[in-house]
């Protein structure tokens, strides 16, 4: 962890942690306080990997996921992860599933690969990836006095969702120091009231072909955005390309014919859901889903065209040509 006072009103933070880059901005308040809930907000994020990574058997979600059939008393930040993923499958209509771990698994992947360089030739033990058979409905169960939870019958993948919560969990810890403030992981961020300039925050939106220049600039003030891509997190299972966003319903990487999906929402876990509903609907079906349920949006196709929901628009600053 790194931190440097940049102006005696501002103070920012980094750190590493749920394999992204983790920075924090604190605008205003009082040095003591902003200092202490900077620290406060990056350990928040240690918390939430901590507890529910699905890469170290020791963490509370792989003590459940290693009997989904049986209660199991889970950590705290854990547990109410598990309950907002719960809820973001009910408010999504199953469109957002966190039961597909086993089929990353099936993919090869479930351990940490070696991404970054057009994906590595995974061996998952089996032939080209195939379509599974539908799974019957999700129903966990909660005992929130004892922090219990019940899988259901089925193991769990919190990665879906967990980064967008740790971000609304340290802002939550950043607000109480002040309103202006900025969490940033890898790109996915919460932007509080304004940036040091007085200004609603600028978030440049990340080209997935690789380019230097963002696709679209928005200004964001007690917004999130969160983007769904697929330039980091593939690789290739008996010489065919996968990702790691699958379609609960196939149990096959989906998305088709899209490459990144960014949504903006006043929550940053609202985000990171629906930008991954989103992508599974595919370039055929991005635009009328956006524009079905009012979400703020833009979009990237595989050969590179931008294009944005209506409700995106009021957001946007700048548009690459």
């Amino acid at each position: 962890m790194s931190s440097l006072d940049l102006a005696p009103a501002e103070q920012l933070a980094t750190t590493t942690a749920m394999a992204t880059e983790i920075t924090v901005r604190a605008v205003g308040g009082r040095a003591r306080d902003r200092s202490g809930a900077v620290d406060d907000a990056l350990g928040v994020f240690a918390d939430v990997e901590a507890s529910c990574t699905r890469f170290d058997p020791a963490s509370s979600l792989m003590g459940a996921n290693a009997r989904p059939d049986e209660w199991h008393r889970v950590a705290p930040r854990c547990f109410d992860a598990l309950g907002e993923a719960w809820r973001a499958y009910r408010t999504t209509a199953g469109r957002f599933d966190p039961r597909v771990l086993a089929d990353l698994v099936v993919l090869g992947y479930d351990r940490t690969l070696a991404f970054g360089h057009g994906g590595e030739d995974v061996s998952a033990g089996t032939d080209a990836p195939r379509r599974r058979l539908a799974r019957p409905p999700w129903r966990p169960r909660f005992r929130r006095a004892t922090n219990e939870v019940h899988l259901g019958g089925a193991a769990v993948d919190l990665g879906g969702i967990g980064k967008g919560l740790a971000i609304r969990w340290a802002g939550d810890v950043l607000r109480a120091a002040g309103p202006d403030y900025l969490v940033n992981a890898g790109g996915d961020c919460y932007c509080g009231g304004r940036a040091p300039d007085g200004r609603p925050w600028r978030v440049g939106v990340e080209d997935p072909a690789g380019g230097t220049e963002p696709v679209v600039v928005v200004s964001l003030s007690d917004q999130a955005s969160a983007t769904s891509s697929v330039r980091v997190r593939r690789w290739r299972v008996a010489g065919v390309p996968v990702h790691h966003l699958i379609d609960p319903r196939s149990g096959l990487p989906g998305g088709d014919g899209l490459a990144a999906v960014t949504v903006v929402a006043p929550d940053p876990a609202d985000a990171e859901v629906w930008s991954k509903v989103l992508f599974l609907a595919g370039r055929s079906g991005v635009a009328t889903e956006a524009s079905r349920r009012s979400l703020a949006a833009c979009w990237v196709t595989v050969d590179g065209i931008v294009d944005l929901s209506p409700a995106m628009q009021p957001f946007v600053t700048w548009r690459r040509p």
